[in-house]
């Protein structure tokens, strides 16, 4: 074990407790470099420098981490669930305490408006204390026996060791999410945060491990994807599997799960269309319009990507959205601004290309369409208008600032235009008739419907898509039922 004496670097002189940057993975309850000794930088994407550096662990180090993960579990598992649920209990309260650095922390590695960043550490904590809750709830369920001389019962068990890959626009919240559901239910975790986001991570493994989660029932594992991700889909160890990323990198995991058999929970891309009717509260679906799109600056597989207007209102619904959008506000994530930098320059080489062929289609640029003088990660909120179906933005996600207008004329034909992706994740629906609103919420091929609103998520909220955009669902009770198994027990009652 290397002396870390030196792990509290001056390169995040902001936070109140130095402790929480971490500069290692935690496998065992023990802070780590691996056995390769190569690091990977973590870049401000706000300002090009250098926030610090992880290990880069090997298939080699992840195989021990699920080996650790492996020899705790069966003592967590055996845990009282009162038990279990007070250790979370205080792990969110520690989240709460240290709130404010780590928010500051997740900007400098994300580069999120502050405030944003602030609501997901409460939006974070929220999953640890909702699942401390849930802990106590795997109850027994009982069947009328159709035997005779037969008692019948039915238990949920944790499944064991559960693998987690965590995206890098929410690395707070998603690791939460998945971390408290897999630990509520007695399994023990191997998690892995994107390379570009892993110091809100190890942040969070710290608190873990000043709220008493034992040795080895909670590890973050640090490293490049497809070496790390490798071994965890590759191990028989490892019996649950939950990822949340792109479509493309959810199918390449659930083939590479397919030979040990694993339960998987894929929270895959979207494509959330934005359907305004010419009846709707014109001002609210706006203002609900921006929120929908520019969160995150636009980085959030909830972001609505196609918005269609009823054409007598579409004149002035796109004049007013782009009248708004030209007010927000650009800057580093600590100022606070309405739109942080993006995650890295494929990101805004993505915004070019999609305004681009909208622009060559025929489509209208109201209003942005270039970088943003702020820096070379900035990118311009933008507004085009006039897109036609085929163009790029219209057929996959845009994960940026820009949002993409067409108007409709029957309500048949906007149902048909939004379901037309593999993607069903979320969909935004304005309108006042009540009777729309029924056959629209129903009509709509996504596993989320929002309604004259945008903020739909929340602990509580069992989060999922259908078709291409994903399996199985996260929050609420649901979230549980990847990390448990259903047993049968049938006693003689003679």
């Amino acid at each position: 074990m290397p002396n870390l004496a030196f792990l509290q670097k001056a390169a995040l002189t902001d936070l109140v407790d130095p402790r929480l940057f971490r500069e290692y993975a935690y496998v065992g309850g023990a802070w780590t470099a691996g056995t390769g000794r190569a690091f990977i930088d973590v870049v401000d994407p706000a300002h090009g420098t250098r926030v610090g550096a992880v290990p880069a662990l090997t298939a080699a180090d992840t195989d021990a981490a699920i080996a650790t993960a492996h020899a705790a579990f069966p003592a967590w598992a055996a845990r009282l669930p009162q038990a279990r649920a007070a250790l979370l209990r205080r792990w969110f309260e520690l989240i709460l305490a240290h709130r404010d650095d780590l928010a500051r922390l997740m900007v400098r590695e994300q580069g999120k408006p502050l405030s944003e960043a602030l609501g997901e550490i409460d939006y974070a904590a929220s999953f640890v204390e909702f699942y401390a809750e849930e802990a106590k709830r795997l109850t027994v369920e009982g069947i009328a026996s159709h035997l005779p001389d037969a008692e019948m019962s039915v238990i949920r068990q944790p499944v064991g060791v559960a693998g987690l890959v965590t995206p890098w626009n929410f690395p707070a919240a998603m690791l939460t999410r998945k971390a408290a559901a897999a630990l509520a239910a007695g399994c023990t975790v191997v998690a892995h945060p994107s390379s570009e986001t892993p110091f809100s991570a190890l942040a969070l493994a710290e608190l873990a491990e000043r709220a008493g989660l034992p040795v080895g029932v909670f590890n973050v594992v640090t490293g490049h994807a497809p070496e790390v991700v490798g071994a965890l889909t590759a191990s028989p160890k490892v019996r649950a599997l939950s990822f949340t990323g792109s479509t493309g990198v959810g199918r390449l995991l659930y083939g590479q799960s397919a030979h040990t058999i694993k339960r998987l929970v894929l929270e895959l891309g979207g494509h959330a269309p934005f359907i305004a009717f010419a009846d709707c509260d014109v001002d609210r679906a706006v203002d609900r319009a921006i929120a929908a799109k520019f969160a995150t600056s636009g980085q959030d597989c909830l972001a609505a990507n196609r918005f269609y207007v009823e054409r007598p209102l579409y004149a002035r619904f796109v004049e007013a959205f782009t009248a708004r959008t030209a007010a927000l506000t650009v800057g580093p994530g600590l100022t606070d601004p309405d739109i942080g930098p993006l995650m890295n320059d494929r990101a805004v080489a993505k915004q070019e290309a999609h305004v681009a062929d909208a622009l060559a289609r025929g489509a209208r640029l109201v209003c942005g369409g270039k970088r943003h003088a702020a820096g070379p990660l900035f990118f311009e909120p933008t507004v085009l208008a006039d897109v036609p179906d085929d163009a790029a933005i219209f057929t996959e996600e845009t994960f940026g600032p820009v949002a993409a207008f067409a108007p409709f004329d029957r309500e048949h034909e906007v149902l048909a235009k939004a379901n037309a992706t593999e993607t069903g994740l979320v969909a935004y629906l304005h309108t006042s008739d009540p009777a729309r609103i029924a056959r629209m919420s129903h009509a709509l091929e996504f596993g989320m419907v929002a309604v004259n609103r945008t903020r739909i998520t929340g602990a509580p909220v069992p989060f999922g898509g259908v078709k291409q955009a994903g399996l199985g669902r996260e929050g609420s009770r649901h979230g549980m039922e990847a990390y448990t198994d259903v047993k049968y027990i049938c006693r003689d009652a003679a």
